[in-house]
């Protein structure tokens, strides 16, 4: 068994290597409940048959979401 790190960046953002947001957290879709239940299923199927993302995917998606400006974008 391996243990994911829980690590937080500054703002409180979980990093990637955690785990996601636990089911009574998540929204409702469907009024009923065996629908909701199905459909978060296979949203976890569907998200535990993805391959992992490299370094590189993932410093991608950092840089997409980040917020930080750059002397050249005060400039502007």
């Amino acid at each position: 068994m391996t243990t994911s790190q829980n690590t937080v960046a500054a703002g409180g953002v979980q990093l990637v290597d955690t785990p996601g947001r636990p089911a009574s957290d998540r929204p409702v879709r469907f009024a009923d409940p065996v629908q909701n239940a199905r459909y978060w299923a296979r949203i976890e199927a569907i998200v535990d048959s993805a391959p992992a993302l490299s370094p590189e995917q993932r410093a991608v998606i950092r840089t997409a979401f980040s917020t930080v400006t750059t002397s050249s974008q005060e400039a502007a």
